[in-house]
């Protein structure tokens, strides 16, 4: 299970790391690209793309954490990087009554992922892909 998210404050980690808890609990191998990648600073990026998109390659389903502010950019392009690879992407949003309503997520996000509101959602969604 490959963990997308926002991953430049202490607080988001966590919960990508939560969610990364969640996954190994079930059985998953994960890849949590600050942990395993390191988070990008200054420089050369190409070692990042390369371990990312090549752990994306390797896995069998991507559980991203979808903001209510934005989706930010490497999280959309890891969604559709997968997506063209046929692999399942669950996307974990606070709120999806106000997914549609408030147009708070572009349509290409919206129709590439499976939406779960909770972490017992996301657990279902899991299990059922082991299934």
């Amino acid at each position: 299970a490959y963990i997308a998210g926002p991953l430049w404050k202490p607080e988001e980690r966590k919960k990508l790391e939560e969610i990364d808890k969640l996954c190994k609990d079930l059985g998953f191998k994960t890849y949590l690209p600050h942990r395993d990648a390191g988070i990008y600073e200054k420089g050369n990026s190409k070692k990042f793309f390369e371990k990312d998109s090549t752990a994306i390659d390797d896995c069998k389903v991507i559980v991203a954490i979808l903001d209510w502010q934005f989706v930010g950019s490497g999280t959309a392009w890891e969604i559709g990087y997968a997506y063209a690879k046929d692999i399942p992407v669950i996307g974990l949003v606070e709120d999806l009554k106000s997914i549609n309503t408030f147009d708070r997520m572009c349509v290409m996000t919206f129709n590439s992922v499976k939406l779960v509101d909770s972490l017992d959602k996301l657990k279902k969604e899991l299990i059922n892909l082991q299934a």
